[in-house]
């Protein structure tokens, strides 16, 4: 027994006769009677009586069309759950991100991808300092938000944004009140930094060496972004972070001051094209919209 013999008992016993049910089925009427004839071969029943009028289920055609019903809508909804999976309408992505992740960006870009794949679930998936790159190399997620500058060869990327970087200092800090610093006025303040990330990528953030000449200050070590502003708040070390994060982490003992002389932070969206498919290119699709301004 098949999903085909299931379909042609169905159609015989919706129609109660062979040549109508033909019709529907796009086949010839001798090879649907004999496909029936085999069907009750198979079960050991006989599913209808035959009259010259057409064909009327027995007894065990009546019991079983209701299961032949549901095995064939089980068996539609399968193929087509299936279908959606290979076209990128159902599924899930995981999205890797730190802090702030792609700003004011990152929910237009969530709205436009839910727009354009309401079937998708996506997964959002936190990492800390730059670690996100490792996470997708690893297979732990399917694109990330990534914060240069990062080792990005060999993964395929989008330039979302570039965001001026801020300095997060404690709200009694004696320059916490001016519209923006430069580094010279930062020179003697100590910056929040963490061993978690790769030696260079720290140094980038605090800008070391910094232009003068002069070296950078440290204070407290820190494991993520809420041990950051904690170790900022108590004065033990203020923090170089993206505009966005004082949008994101808006706290009352902190103050964000942008910086005025530091180079911007670029902002991609990478994944693997060796492992990608529909659901990361509708994804990549959804940045690229937002980006362009279609979204």
């Amino acid at each position: 027994m098949d999903l085909r013999e299931l379909r042609y008992f169905a159609a015989v016993a919706e129609t109660k006769h062979v040549g109508r049910a033909a019709e529907t089925l796009f086949i010839s009427q001798p090879s649907l009677s004999h496909a029936i004839r085999q069907l009750e071969r198979e079960l050991g029943v006989t599913l209808f009586t035959r009259h010259s009028r057409g064909m009327e289920p027995t007894d065990a055609g009546r019991d079983l069309l209701p299961y032949a019903r549901r095995t064939l809508r089980a068996a539609d909804q399968f193929a087509e759950v299936a279908r959606s999976h290979a076209t990128g309408d159902a599924g899930r992505l995981r999205l890797g991100f730190q802090a702030s992740g792609a700003g004011t960006l990152g929910p237009r870009i969530r709205a436009r991808f839910a727009e354009l794949r309401p079937g998708v679930e996506l997964e959002l998936k936190r990492y800390n300092w730059g670690s996100e790159v490792p996470a997708l190399r690893a297979g732990e997620v399917d694109a990330a938000y990534v914060w240069q500058p990062n080792d990005l060869t060999g993964l395929a990327s989008l330039r979302l944004a570039e965001e001026q970087r801020v300095i997060a200092l404690p709200v009694d800090h004696p320059l916490a009140g001016e519209p923006e610093l430069t580094l010279g006025q930062i020179r003697d303040v100590p910056l929040a930094w963490t061993r978690q990330a790769p030696r260079e990528w720290v140094r980038w953030w605090a800008v070391d060496p910094r232009p003068d000449g002069s070296e950078v200050r440290w204070g407290a070590e820190n494991h993520n972004a809420e041990e950051m502003l904690e170790n900022v708040a108590s004065g033990q070390g203020a923090s170089i972070a993206p505009e966005s994060m004082a949008a994101f982490y808006a706290r009352p003992d902190i103050v964000w001051v942008r910086l005025a002389d530091t180079e911007p932070l670029r902002i991609d969206l990478a994944w693997d094209p060796a492992s990608s498919g529909p659901v990361v290119d509708a994804f990549v699709a959804s940045a690229r919209d937002v980006v362009a301004g279609r979204a």
